[in-house]
């Protein structure tokens, strides 16, 4: 008998690219994520926002930092991402 293996393409992620507003928390940071949308009566181009809550095992992010985030599954009430990668880190002066 031959086994025929059906393999199944790879299942996307959602990524989010935002900045770190909050670390206060362990090994979690608060990502504000920024989208622009055109208002439906007048047209204008306006800025809507929203947080989430990111894993972050190491405590390596601050805030500031731009960061990319991955949906995955839940690891607490709140948290449903996980931090994949730092874009750009906030420069200190």
């Amino acid at each position: 008998m031959s086994e025929t293996q059906t393999t199944q393409p790879a299942k996307r992620q959602r990524t989010l690219v935002g900045k770190v507003v909050s670390n206060k928390m362990d090994k979690t940071v608060v990502v504000r994520v920024e989208r622009r949308v055109k208002h439906p009566v007048f047209g204008k181009i306006i800025v809507r926002s929203n947080k989430y809550k990111a894993h972050d095992e190491t405590n390596q992010y601050n805030e500031g930092d731009t960061v990319e985030i991955a949906e995955g599954r839940p690891i607490s009430r709140d948290k449903t991402w996980t931090v994949v990668r730092l874009l750009e880190a906030v420069r200190v002066i």
